[in-house]
């Protein structure tokens, strides 16, 4: 019998990459600084900016969003950190 691919030997299930649409692309929002409320959907609760894989943006506007959460939190609308 041959050999089986190294995660599945690992008993390990490997996912299929499934297509992940970007929310911003589908409906044509654009991220401004000045939204902070739209912003803060990306966010966790301790005001870290949430990774490509669990926001489910594109590359595009993952960078985005890293600019504007950036540009905002300089311009006191959102804050560094939030106290836990």
């Amino acid at each position: 019998m041959a050999k089986k691919d190294t995660m599945e030997s690992k008993g390990r299930v490997q996912r299929g990459k499934g297509r992940n649409d970007c929310k911003l692309c589908e409906h044509g929002v654009v991220l401004t600084y000045k939204q902070p409320d739209e912003l803060k959907r990306y966010m966790n609760k301790l005001g870290k900016i949430l990774p490509r894989r669990a926001s489910r943006l594109c590359a595009k506007h993952q960078r985005q969003l890293a600019r504007q959460v950036k540009r905002a939190r300089k311009m006191a609308l959102l804050p560094y950190e939030v106290e836990p």
